[in-house]
């Protein structure tokens, strides 16, 4: 779809800020629309129905390299010189911007180096090399990996793409604002996922000079909340550690230059927990076969879970990554089945003779419950001798057929306690 800048300015913007303007987003676009793909704008009604706001789903899991951070990468290199072109590029990490400046960088014929932190999903890795450039894994997190890539451009000379500090990599970013009200101009909100604030400063800035009284809204990992620590503080706050499964996102301290733009131009920053970015992931996968990472997800598990209330009002959700583990995905299943209760899991003590689990099992085969894996214990110093503790693992229905099965079993003389994990 052809986009039509008639009209648009870059006036108020400037007013806010002078580093970043429409103007530049939209010489970013000129550039990179042929290059990238202009990805599908998707009403949801079941989203729709969960949060009373009528949602759109930009897929830009579906980009190129499975993330929006190729426009901001693409756009970033395609204005350095010859001579930079010489040195080759360099830039930190953790998966998805990797990606987006290794194809750029092959694309210009450049030497390129990815330092990645080592909890990197293997994914990420494994594509980023597959586009030619050279990984070096580094750190815990991404902030570690950015300190080493550093130190390694300094000794190489080679020129440093920064993840979402950067003008023109902001620009790049903003793209995706343009693409996502020109598609749908009457939008009342956007919600997007904030790591070091890149991807929401360039949305920001096109969104106001499209539509300057929309309202924008930032969404962070609980477990990594940078951005709203420093908006607390009305000042650039570096977290002492951040854990979250959304790598994606997982960044200790934002840009000096987007925290400056998130400060003027959004409206709130929220968080969210990891619980639901996992159920977003997941329904996402169940309900619309789309298959989203769990950073990529953070902005749709904000409206879901009801952090952020849009009732009634067009909300564009930009679904960032699809850059996901395969491994991950099978825990994030599991995880969820069993919060949902169609996983469930027992303690049993039995008098250890013959035939008591089976009649066990018969009542839990009469109830129509799958049993998934049955393990014994016989040999332990809290157990009373000729007891067993069994732990039966099963496929549910729902959480009530959970409950019903305690009752039962329980009616039947069983000592039944529900699994625990630990506290």
């Amino acid at each position: 779809m052809h986009l039509v800048e008639n009209g648009l300015t870059s006036t108020s913007t400037s007013e806010v800020t002078k580093s970043v303007t429409i103007a530049d987003i939209w010489r970013a676009y000129k550039y990179l629309k042929p290059v990238i793909h202009h990805t599908a704008l998707s009403h949801s009604r079941t989203m729709s129905q969960l949060t009373g706001a009528d949602i759109y789903l930009k897929c830009e899991h579906m980009q190129r390299s499975g993330a929006f951070k190729i426009r901001g990468a693409g756009y970033k290199i395609s204005t350095l010189t010859k001579e930079q072109y010489k040195a080759g590029v360099i830039a930190a990490s953790a998966g998805n911007h990797a990606q987006g400046v290794a194809i750029a960088a092959a694309q210009h014929n450049t030497a390129c180096t990815i330092v990645m932190p080592e909890s990197a999903p293997l994914a990420k890795v494994t594509a980023t090399e597959g586009y030619g450039a050279k990984v070096v894994l580094f750190g815990a997190t991404y902030d570690d990996a950015y300190q080493h890539c550093l130190e390694l451009q300094r000794e190489s000379g080679a020129t440093f793409i920064h993840a979402f500090d950067d003008p023109k990599v902001i620009a790049g970013q903003g793209t995706l604002g343009l693409e996502m009200l020109n598609d749908l101009p009457d939008a009342d909100a956007i919600v997007v996922p904030i790591g070091g604030g890149g991807l929401i400063s360039g949305i920001a800035i096109a969104a106001r000079a499209l539509k300057p009284d929309i309202t924008i809204i930032g969404v962070q990992a609980s477990g990594a909340p940078s951005c709203r620590a420093s908006l607390d503080a009305g000042s650039l706050t570096t977290l002492p550690a951040i854990t979250t499964i959304a790598d994606g996102i997982a960044v200790k301290r934002p840009g000096a230059l987007t925290f400056s733009i998130i400060q003027q131009m959004v409206d709130e920053v929220v968080l969210v927990e990891d619980e639901a970015i996992i159920n977003a992931v997941l329904l996402l996968m169940e309900r619309c076969k789309m298959l989203v990472e769990g950073a990529g997800a953070a902005g749709l598990a904000a409206m879901l879970s009801g952090k952020i209330d849009l009732k009634g009002k067009k909300v564009l959700v930009p679904l960032t990554g699809g850059n996901i583990d395969i491994n991950l995905v099978g825990r994030f299943i599991e995880h969820g089945l069993a919060s949902a209760g169609r996983y469930f899991a027992v303690h049993a003590r039995l008098t250890d003779r013959p035939g008591e689990l089976m009649r066990m099992l018969a009542i839990i085969t009469d109830m129509r419950i799958n049993i998934i894996d049955v393990r014994h214990q016989r040999i332990s110093s809290r157990l009373p001798i000729m007891q067993r503790e069994e732990t039966i693992t099963m496929e549910t229905s729902d959480r009530a057929q959970c409950e019903n099965l305690l009752v039962r079993l329980r009616a039947e003389g069983y000592m039944v306690e529900e699994a625990q994990s630990f506290d």
